[in-house]
This record gives structure tokens, sequence and C-alpha cells, in this order.
């Protein structure tokens, strides 16, 4: 047990970072876009994320009402940018590959902790377990470098009639979601890191005299 202080915190760092990805999938605020023509976006400020877009209108969509209009991303949408969708399904295996790493890091736990001393059953799941969670770490650092990127470049997204979107921002900025992302993928890489450096405590045998 002495000697798995360090996964016992992969645990725990890996559970906070699954949620943060978590969070971070289903958060709207991606991309921040600023834009000069309030007449249907409202409040001049509209949030791209990887599932939908949305913005606050009042005038067009909803008459008299101050209400959020969101439009949902299709899959024959080719307007949209490849990394909206290369992000849909990396933080979709993130989300699966922690939890598997999540799992096997509870099995191995449940073993030290029971006293199991099954050194290669042990040894193994640490292992599996930190592969996982460097996996689902890189499947979140790749969206969230690149939607930043983009947001750095001010890029534009030519959107359908239909999302009452202009095709490009006055500004833009790094929304709620890439910080959120960016933490999320420290967590997992440093939950990683302590699961793969578990070593099996060598026990040698004394003899009394």
């Amino acid at each position: 047990v002495s000697t798995s202080h360090l996964q016992l915190a992969a645990f725990a760092l890996g559970t906070v970072g699954w949620i943060l990805c978590t969070i971070s999938m289903g958060t709207v605020e991606w991309r921040v876009w600023h834009v000069d023509n309030t007449t249907i976006i409202s409040s001049g400020i509209a949030w791209v994320g990887i599932w939908k877009v949305c913005f606050i209108s009042y005038l067009h969509i909803s008459p008299g009402y101050k209400e959020q209009f969101c439009h949902k991303f299709n899959g024959y949408d080719f307007s949209i940018p490849h990394e909206i969708y290369a992000a849909q399904g990396l933080l979709l295996i993130a989300m699966f590959m922690g939890l598997l790493g999540l799992t096997a890091t509870i099995f191995a736990l449940r073993n030290v902790y029971m006293g199991i001393t099954r050194k290669i059953l042990i040894t193994r799941f640490f292992l599996l377990g930190g592969f996982f969670y460097m996996f689902a770490g890189l499947c979140i650092l790749i969206p969230v470098s690149w939607n930043f990127y983009s947001v750095v470049q001010n890029q534009s997204i030519a959107f359908p009639p239909s999302y009452y979107m202009p095709s490009s921002p006055a500004a833009q900025e790094a929304g709620a979601a890439i910080p959120i992302g960016i933490v999320a993928v420290i967590l997992l890489l440093l939950s990683g890191t302590f699961s793969l450096s578990y070593r099996f405590p060598v026990t040698t045998n004394t003899v009394m005299k």
C-alpha cells in the first residue's frame, strides 16, 4: 500500500480530468464571436461550440423575448470547419479512454488495498490505466490546440443561412471550454505519468537466527 500513493493520486487527478473533459465537451463557449451587426444577434456576441452555435436574440428569432437561439451542427454541413468535427470525435474517444483508465486504476488499487499480491495483474492494470490516461489527454490536446489556433487566426466560418450567423466576426476570443480542456489535458497526463511509474515492491526473505 505504501508504494501506491502516487497511483492513488493518479486516480484522483484522472477523475477530475475526466470530469473536466466532459464539461468541456458539453460547453458551447469554445469560440466567442463579437459581431458588429446586432439586427439578429442582439447582444453582439455569439458562441461557437463543437456541437452547436448559440446567441441571444429578441427581435427576429423570438420577437419580444430575450431568448437564446441555438442551432445544432449537422453532419452534412460541409461549411463547418474540420476542427469542429474532429473535436467531436476526439473528445468522445477521450471520454471513453478516460473511463477505461479509471476502471483499470480502480481494479489495481482494489487489489493493492485488499492485500492481493498478484504482481503481474496489479502492474499491468496500472500500466494499462496510465496508457488510457495519456491517450485521453492527447485526444483532448489536439482539438483544444486546433480550435485555439483558429481563434488566434480569427478564422471565419461560412455558416448556412439557417444559422443566422455572419460568415466572419469582427473579433473572436477563446471561450471557457478551451482553458477547461487545457486543465483536463494536464491532469490526465499527470495521471498517466503517475500510473506508469508504478513499481511493484521487491520483497526479500530474511532468516532469523
